[in-house]
């Protein structure tokens, strides 16, 4: 036992050995006991606190458990300086990489567990570019956080980065411009995934939110890409929020219709109206005179946001006006022109009279 190999006698070396075996014995203990236990208490329970719980255990407390056995068995030890500093500058990266992760997926959970709350189950597909963004940030740290533990000095390197990151925001200023629009998209929420949009001369729905990109799937087929700096400087129309939908139509009647009939239209119009499901009259009038018609105009609501209900309500009330209007002999106007020819009574000039005059 007293025989020293590598400045450390057998009985050390059978020491270390028997802490590492015990603490992985009894990290297998906890984790059966504990994190196991932990499972079957939140089994069918996504997305509640206890499940934040369990995933911290399983992926940060487990390793450093793990670490701190290896780190205090081999402590027992007489160990070569440059295995001493390896030592501890890998357990300064387990520390600062388990941290970190930890980190990133307690804002990922608490935020996505807001979104849920607030309805917003959408925006979830969409939280994955602030995760992306908010993860390279906090990466970014950690791995300065490490340099400097390390001994180097971290300001000259930033300074360093600050130049070279001055040249590349310059060169770069429409993609930083559509990442900060990315997050006004993100907070402000002017339109989500699976929202039927219209910007400009483009319509279509919403398939996803990029860090520089929206996507949408055009009435057409096609996918129109749009950057984010557009959608947020354009005047955007959101047809998914619209509890109602306003309609207003125009129809002309031929200019014999007579005045008793011409009272009778509105009525009609009521009736056409009232008669679809989903719908609410507003008001109908004769609202002018037109080239070669009497023009009313009709508004009335439909209470959906659907668009293929709007034109299934709005040919019921076409048929019907049509089917009215025959029975009662109210005439549509079309386009006419009538040409009125008047005949002359003047005198004719004797052309060689003039002449001879």
């Amino acid at each position: 036992m007293d025989t020293v190999i590598y400045h450390n006698s057998l009985q050390n070396y059978l020491i270390a050995v028997g802490i590492l075996l015990i603490g992985l014995l009894l990290i297998r203990l906890i984790k059966r006991a504990l994190i196991t236990w932990l499972k079957r208490k939140v089994a069918g329970t996504a997305g509640t606190f206890d499940d934040f719980i369990v995933e911290g255990l399983s992926d940060t407390i487990m390793p450093l458990l793990y670490y701190a056995v290896f780190f205090y068995a081999l402590n027992t030890l007489v160990l070569p300086a440059w295995l001493d500093r390896a030592l501890d500058v890998a357990g300064m990266f387990l520390w600062t990489f388990l941290i970190t992760r930890l980190v990133i997926f307690a804002i990922r959970y608490f935020l996505q567990s807001y979104l849920q709350r607030r309805g917003r189950g959408a925006a979830v597909m969409q939280m994955r570019g602030i995760t992306l963004i908010l993860s390279v940030v906090l990466w970014s740290l950690a791995i300065l956080f490490f340099i400097n533990n390390l001994g180097y000095n971290v300001a000259a390197i930033l300074t360093g980065l600050g130049i070279g990151g001055i040249a590349i925001a310059l060169a770069t200023q429409t993609i930083l411009a559509d990442l900060f629009n990315y997050f006004v998209l993100f907070l402000d929420r002017p339109f989500e995934v699976g929202d039927f949009i219209v910007v400009d001369d483009k319509s279509g729905t919403v398939e996803a939110i990029g860090i520089k990109t929206t996507r949408v799937k055009a009435l057409t087929g096609e996918q129109l890409v749009f950057s984010n700096t557009d959608l947020t400087n354009s005047r955007l129309h959101n047809f998914k929020r619209m509890e109602r939908r306003r309609i207003v139509f125009t129809f002309g009647v031929a200019y014999k219709t007579p005045k008793q009939k011409l009272e009778r239209i509105p009525d009609i119009v009521r009736e056409a109206v009232g008669a679809q499901e989903q719908t609410l009259f507003d008001r109908a009038h004769f609202v002018s005179y037109g080239d070669f018609s009497l023009i009313f105009e009709v508004v009335y609501f439909v209470l959906s946001d659907d668009y293929n209900l709007y034109m299934d309500i709005q040919q019921a009330i076409n048929l019907h006006l049509y089917e009215a209007f025959q029975k009662e002999q109210i005439e549509f106007a079309f386009p006419t022109q009538n040409m009125i020819l008047q005949k002359s009574t003047a005198t004719p000039v004797d052309l060689d009279d003039d002449v001879s005059d």
